[in-house]
């Protein structure tokens, strides 16, 4: 779109300066040459706003010095897009030395010597132009500037939802769950202890409920962890990772970390869910595996980024177990961004995740 206004606006200056009165030869053919390249210069007017407010300056000054009345119309294109790129102050001072300059070149040209107030008749329409031009940009600008605040202000109020939302849930799974789960925790417990201080056989089902009642407990007490830590402190993400891993060989986990690639800008989101696999990822290590080792390795491709982590602990095939809330909210994260993920035992032993996630127009 910018090389066919380009072109376009050169094809209009240039029939322009055929139809109008301009000298046959010499000067002639440099004012076609500027005619042309005022014309073009356009195409890079978003890339380099300030270059071409210089060069159609110059462009326009050279084919009024060369005999071609023919309007600014490639340097108001300029004064807009300058003044919608930011560049006020360069504009204006632009402004002035090619209205100074304009009828020095008329006049050096012979082109306007019907007098004084037809010269500044023309000044003063030339004057005016140039201040619509960049009345238009600065319009322009504001309303970009406007619309990006707005956008803005939408999702810090959205984070702000969602940090209120997720303190509401954490209270709410406090206040209904917590006690009921720990009133089990504590009958059960006391039924096994009464039934082995009398010699009894304690039965399995029993047993079976004070291990559910202390694994609930425990997985209550990390869900709520999360979301207050989520909704009250700075989000973490994979600057945060070295510092996951660090934590683990603390625990006594032999655990390795590798960054293949080049790092590039991404999504917030991407960010913090990267986060949350590898924390995941290590606490049910930590916690289930049995592990000895485990590696976590990040990987930035072209459009993607790659996360596994991989231990040595004694799931297998045969055994493969269920899902849990972890690997299920680590799931559901990672098809949120339009990514994948892989979780299951691996074939020479321990457990393997695996995450790919779209860096690409995710927002």
């Amino acid at each position: 779109m910018d090389w066919a206004i380009a072109v376009g606006m050169a094809a209009a200056l240039l029939v322009t300066g055929l139809a109008g009165r301009h000298p046959a030869t010499g000067p002639g053919l440099l004012g076609y040459a500027l005619l042309a390249a005022g014309g073009l210069a356009l195409a890079a007017r978003r890339r380099a706003p300030v270059s071409v407010l210089a060069v159609t300056g110059l462009c326009v000054v050279g084919y009024q010095a060369a005999g071609f009345d023919v309007p600014a119309v490639p340097y108001l294109f300029a004064v807009y897009a300058a003044v919608r790129a930011g560049h006020r102050t360069v504009t204006v001072a632009a402004s002035v030395a090619v209205l100074a300059l304009l009828p020095l070149a008329a006049l050096a040209s012979g082109l306007h010597d019907t007098g004084e107030a037809f010269a500044q008749a023309r000044g003063a329409l030339e004057m005016a132009w140039l201040i619509a031009a960049g009345a238009a940009g600065e319009a322009l600008r504001q309303a970009e500037r406007r619309a990006e605040e707005a956008e803005r202000t939408r999702e810090e109020t959205a984070r702000r939802r969602a940090d209120e939302e997720r303190l509401h849930i954490a209270r709410e799974l406090h206040d209904s769950l917590t006690h009921q789960i720990s009133v089990i925790k504590v009958q059960a417990e006391a039924a096994v202890h009464v039934a082995r201080r009398r010699g009894e056989q304690v039965p399995e089902a029993l047993l079976a409920i004070r291990e559910a009642g202390r694994e609930a407990a425990r997985e209550l007490r990390a869900t709520l962890e999360v979301l207050r830590d989520d909704a009250k402190s700075p989000p973490h993400g994979l600057d945060d990772v070295p510092e996951l891993v660090e934590r683990a060989r603390t625990a006594g986990l032999d655990a390795k970390l590798t960054v293949e690639g080049r790092r590039h800008d991404m999504p917030a989101a991407v960010d913090r869910t990267a986060y949350r696999i590898v924390q995941e990822s290590l606490t049910n290590v930590a916690r289930h595996a049995a592990a000895a080792t485990a590696s976590v390795r990040i990987d930035y491709r072209p459009g993607t980024l790659a996360i596994r982590v991989d231990d040595d602990g004694r799931a297998t095939s045969e055994d493969a177990p269920a899902p849990g809330v972890g690997l299920l909210g680590m799931r559901e994260r990672v098809t949120a961004l339009g990514g994948r993920l892989r979780a299951e035992p691996r074939g020479e032993g321990g457990f393997t995740v695996q995450a790919e996630i779209p860096v690409d127009g995710t927002s």
